[in-house]
């Protein structure tokens, strides 16, 4: 939205101009062209009293030009700032307030950013949500299977508390949305099946990659649900992201449209409630996992939430996959090592 300047300046904004563009100036000319002719002609004359006549005329002409300008010029002055300053600082203010409004606006219900589908991931995109990251306390993600979070939490040195709602590996609805998604992104050679077990492979990735991330957090709180809203949100201190899965216009991307709102605005507000609603429903699954939790703990942890027992081998498995995922992400997001 375009917010209104508050200094716009009108075209006559002095007594000179407002003077020399109304009928006073026409006659003050005319003054000063007949004072001009009468004393050139005058020059040009011998001694008589047609010769005295044009001085005189002349000479009075530019003496009344010269005196009604000053009394003009006065008066124009006066009446500028009797009538002219007041209405232009009215018109300031109310100007000043209309910008104002259109920036709180602007704030409530427009996005800061807009980063638009991609095939890859885009670098400036993930450079600012590590920016954010960075001065943030709390951490909240909402998707499907918290790989991405882990991956960033991973590449920093910091602390959070990391709350996470991810989809329930053992409920089949919990997966299907994402299974459509991903069905209309690789159109008629996808296969539901297939895409379905890839899908429940990276719930169970994401969950070791939250584990592996324990160390870069004071606490992960993961909230099991089995209908997770298709679009993935990741929320800081002062920004939330929203990144469109139910946006069918970036069907045809692997990393659909994504908006930035800053914290003060509706959306930040709105997501924040239903995240903390979401997170805090007794109906739903939540399990801890701390700085402390062990290994065989963990697999303990992991049997509940997927319904799958976890050996040693299979943990290191799970680990592999997760770090082969992280490095090429982080390389083909250019967030470094």
């Amino acid at each position: 939205m375009t917010s209104v300047s508050a200094d716009a300046r009108g075209f006559r904004n002095n007594p000179l101009q407002e003077l020399f563009w109304t009928r006073t100036g026409l006659l003050l000319l005319i003054l000063i062209v007949t004072s001009g002719v009468c004393l050139t002609v005058s020059s040009l004359m011998a001694p008589s009293p047609v010769h005295n006549f044009l001085v005189s005329l002349g000479t009075g002409t530019l003496i009344s030009a010269v005196v009604s300008f000053g009394q003009t010029l006065v008066t124009a002055t006066a009446s500028q700032r009797a009538l002219v300053a007041p209405l232009i600082e009215e018109s300031r203010r109310a100007l000043q307030e209309l910008s104002a409004e259109y920036r709180s606006l602007d704030r409530e219900f427009f996005p800061t950013h807009v980063f638009k589908a991609t095939s890859e991931p885009d670098p400036a995109f993930n450079h600012l949500m590590m920016q954010d990251l960075h001065r943030t306390r709390q951490y909240f993600f909402r998707g499907f299977s918290g790989r991405h979070a882990a991956a960033r939490l991973l590449l920093s040195h910091a602390e959070w508390e990391l709350r996470a709602v991810v989809a329930d590996p053992l409920d089949g609805q919990a997966i299907s949305g994402r299974a459509r998604y991903w069905l209309r992104h690789e159109g008629a050679d996808g296969d539901y099946d297939s895409i379905q077990t890839r899908l429940h492979d990276e719930t169970c990735i994401g969950l070791v990659g939250l584990y592996l991330a324990r160390s870069r957090c004071s606490r992960v709180d993961v909230t099991v649900v089995s209908d997770p809203p298709l679009d993935r949100l990741e929320m800081f201190d002062d920004s939330v992201w929203l990144t469109l899965y139910s946006d069918p216009s970036g069907a045809s991307a692997l990393y659909p449209r994504t908006l930035r709102f800053s914290e003060g605005s509706f959306v930040y507000s709105k997501e924040r409630a239903e995240f903390l609603r979401v997170s805090n429903s007794r109906t739903a699954h939540h399990y801890v996992i701390t700085p402390d939790t062990a290994r065989d703990e963990f697999m303990l942890l992991f049997e509940k939430i997927t319904g799958s027992p976890l050996t040693e081998e299979g943990l290191r498995s799970l680990e592999n996959k997760f770090h082969t995922f992280r490095r090429e992400f982080t390389s083909s997001a250019e967030l470094g090592s």
